[in-house]
């Protein structure tokens, strides 16, 4: 087995910590020197029900999650409904070891824990482990861990498993126990460790297994974060300081990291009873002069449309978080997909303005988070930032120097008070917020409480004062106004922007995604250029208003370009053919939509398959639709 990484997934029940010993263990990785990056697998269940992490360890730079795995922990499900194969979800106690196996490489380790998982209970278990050449490590952790007094450690034993085989020296997991873990449980914990450790040393060949971790060095300092920590970090350092929210997976992330850090910074954080009360009450902040944000995922924010549209209308600015989830309705809530585009591109009334950003990295949710607030209160304007379950919660690791930059509590272009004596005002002194010649549609901002500033502010159509107003030329001017400011932040997009184009640029074939699937695009070019093939990608981080130029350019330099998309109706696709009006017959789809993110093999597949080879996709896993006249 190669030794150029290592891909060790861990999966036991929802409740038996494997989101929390998989963080532990890819932060030791990458305090050794390593790239690490994560996939988070788990049921909408609070406890029980089949769920896996995987971390994929590198000595380079790792963008995506690999193709399979090259180490399993299985630990069991000890939370499971029903051990009996009859039963309706049927034996959930054996899922973690059984489920795992058709994604495990030829010549890969499992680990599993014989106190709670039976081998013999999947009917071709000794057959498969003899065809792929896997090795087997059947080990009761239940009981080394019961030993110790605490179930719960068995997890850690599987880590001092996991060193033996591969080979990872013990002190790096310890030393991140120790900053971790109160002196009461960090002792029996390390002893339970070096029991694990030392059972399989003593007692198996680990050499036999073949498989170890790279060793690698980082030229400077690393930190381990999720999208949801860059963006809610993101919003900190860009001078956000009131939030409201209502739980919602996978937003109640960012909405959590937000309420734990906003009181130490003297701000707020209100937990509502629904998400129109959220919208409403950062609207009210952001309104009062503060840095506000809401958010919530597709059910959630589709209540929010009415708060939305009265943000444009009053041209309040609010930044509004959206994190995709499969659906229609609850759907699939614990699993990605790129479904919500279309509505968060058009939920609300009528001629809509907003901006909508995607960020496709964990570092450039990070970038996109605090350009959402620099729009929103340059422009007056919503701004949204759309992700879903895949960047939401994958870990990787980033510089940190990345996030070395000044903070920025400016709440954008507000008059003074002197300046607000020399603006129009009604003969009763309200001030002319909503002035019809607006720089790049912009109209001068007060806020309440100061002298001279005084205005109306009502989702009806109104006059400069914010009286109500249905008179045609009225209309026409706000309208147009409003319309502005969009054509103002594509030019502003295009001076300093977050497109993303990858690969050698006079590459025959395009792919173009956008979102999360960056990483995983960009890894499926490299290979396929390393195979002979001729191809580039463009990542499009600004959907509304949306890049047309530069898409242009970029699929007029190519002969045939691939969509890349995790939903079933190619909104992403549909989205540019609106709005370029051409390049429809040049426009192929890869579609994947069953609640997992793509793999780069699969992306590699689909291009050669259908593009350069005109086949027909193995499988179900992705769907193939072709540029439309073919």
């Amino acid at each position: 087995m190669s030794d150029d990484e290592l891909i060790w997934r861990i999966a036991g029940g929802s409740g038996d910590g494997i989101a929390s010993t998989s963080q532990n263990f890819a932060k030791a990785l990458m305090r050794s020197g390593l790239h690490v990056f994560t996939h988070r697998h788990y049921p909408s269940r609070i406890r029980g029900g089949h769920t896996y992490v995987e971390v994929r360890a590198s000595a380079d730079p790792v963008k995506s999650r690999g193709d399979g795995y090259n180490f399993l922990l299985a630990l069991g499900d000890s939370f499971a409904r029903n051990p009996q194969e009859e039963a309706y979800y049927g034996n959930e106690e054996v899922k973690p070891l059984e489920e795992n196996l058709d994604e495990l490489r030829e010549g890969g380790v499992i680990v599993y824990d014989s106190g709670l998982l039976d081998a013999s209970e999947i009917p071709d278990f000794e057959e498969r482990v003899e065809e792929n050449d896997w090795h087997v490590y059947d080990i009761d952790l239940r009981s080394l861990a019961r030993e110790q007094g605490r179930e719960v450690m068995r997890n850690t034993a599987g880590v001092g498993v996991t060193c033996a085989i591969t080979g990872i020296p013990l002190g790096a997991i310890e030393e991140l126990m120790r900053d971790a873990m109160p002196e009461k449980i960090l002792e029996p914990n390390v002893e339970i460790m070096q029991t694990g450790y030392d059972l399989v040393r003593e007692e198996y060949d680990v050499d036999a297994a073949e498989v170890s971790v790279p060793t690698g060095e980082h030229d400077e300092e690393q930190v381990l974060m999720s999208g949801s920590d860059a963006i809610a970090y993101g919003a900190i350092d860009e001078g956000c300081r009131f939030i409201a929210g209502y739980p919602m997976t996978p937003w109640t992330e960012v909405f959590t990291i937000m309420s734990q850090n906003l009181p130490e910074l003297g701000g707020i954080s209100e937990q509502v009873e629904d998400e129109i009360a959220a919208a409403a009450l950062a609207i009210g902040a952001s309104h009062m002069g503060v840095k506000a944000m809401s958010g919530s995922s597709g059910g959630g924010f589709a209540l929010m449309g009415e708060p939305l549209g009265l943000a444009e209308m009053t041209e309040t600015p609010l930044v509004l978080i959206e994190a995709m989830r499969a659906g229609p309705s609850t759907g699939m809530p614990t699993k990605p997909e790129q479904a919500d585009l279309e509505h968060v591109l058009y939920t609300s009334q009528g001629d809509s303005q907003r901006v909508v950003l995607a960020p496709g990295t964990v570092a450039e949710a990070y970038e996109a988070s605090r350009r959402a607030f620099q729009l929103a209160y340059e422009y007056q304007i919503p701004t949204m930032i759309i992700y879903d379950q895949k960047l939401s919660g994958e870990l990787t690791n980033v510089p940190a120097s990345h996030f070395d930059r000044e903070p920025n509590p400016d709440i954008g272009a507000t008059l003074t008070e002197d300046e607000l004596a020399d603006q129009p005002h009604t003969a009763d002194g309200k001030f002319h917020r909503f002035q019809h010649e607006g720089e790049d549609g912009v109209s001068p901002r007060s806020v309440p409480g100061q002298k001279g500033g005084r205005f109306l502010a009502t989702g009806n159509e109104h006059n400069p004062a914010g009286h109500i107003s249905e008179d045609p030329d009225n209309r026409v001017a706000q309208m147009d106004r409003r319309q502005r400011k969009l054509d103002a932040i594509r030019a502003d997009l295009d001076d300093d922007g977050l497109l993303v184009e990858y690969g050698p640029e006079d590459a025959e074939y395009g792919v173009l995604t956008f979102g999360s699937q960056q990483g995983t695009v960009e890894e499926a070019v490299d290979r396929l250029n390393e195979n002979g093939h001729s191809v580039k990608a463009l990542t499009v981080a600004e959907l509304a208003p949306y890049p047309a130029d530069a898409v242009r350019a970029f699929l007029d330099s190519v002969e045939e370009a691939l969509v890349v998309e995790m939903n079933a109706s190619a909104q992403f696709r549909g989205l540019t053919q609106k709005e370029l009006g051409t390049h429809g017959e040049l426009l192929s789809s890869l579609l994947k939509y069953n609640g997992n993110p793509f793999e780069p093999a699969e992306i590699v597949e689909g291009f050669t398959t259908k593009l350069v080879d005109d086949g027909e996709l193995p499988g179900n896993e992705t769907k193939f639709v072709p540029a439309a006249g073919d």
